[in-house]
């Protein structure tokens, strides 16, 4: 199976090989910022899983406020889609901008393999599925210890307490 993506004006293609290994929807700023969004849905990959097509993206070096490590952007230059992130932090995996793809539904979202992350800093109205591992930020410490995950019975809006 290959998932194909890639830029806006199409000088960089994707693709992804397997289905991927978890997917993380994250709320926090930069995630906000990177996007114009409220979240980004990515999909992590094995990096094994992962190959650039065509054209060669530009990368944005930036530091996680969160970890202190850092987040490499994979981007076109031509242009300024943000495609796909590598992580000092986590070497063996790319997360990919899951609107990037050609078919962005291709990939499945369900409770075992989705976690939605930094609910503590989400926008005010975004709704969080019932059934879903949550967390206030990252599902790890810094030092890879796990965070024990919220989990809804019922969609959960945020900002309504």
């Amino acid at each position: 199976m290959d998932a194909q993506g890639g830029c806006l004006c199409g000088n960089i293609r994707y693709k992804a090989e397997n289905q991927p290994v978890r997917v993380t929807i994250c709320h926090c700023r930069f995630c906000q910022r990177a996007t114009g969004g409220a979240y980004l849905v990515e999909p992590v990959f094995d990096a094994q899983d992962f190959l650039v097509t065509k054209g060669s993206p530009k990368r944005y070096v930036h530091v996680s406020e969160g970890s202190g490590k850092k987040i490499f952007i994979h981007f076109c230059d031509t242009c300024g889609t943000k495609l796909f992130l590598t992580f000092q932090r986590f070497e063996n995996f790319v997360g990919v901008y899951g609107g990037t793809f050609d078919d962005p539904n291709w990939f499945e979202l369900t409770p075992e393999n989705t976690k939605q992350i930094f609910l503590g800093v989400a926008q005010r109205g975004t709704v969080i599925p019932p059934h879903v591992n949550t967390y206030l930020e990252h599902a790890t410490e810094r030092d890879g210890t796990p965070v024990a995950p919220k989990v809804f019975d019922a969609p959960y809006i945020i900002g309504n307490c």
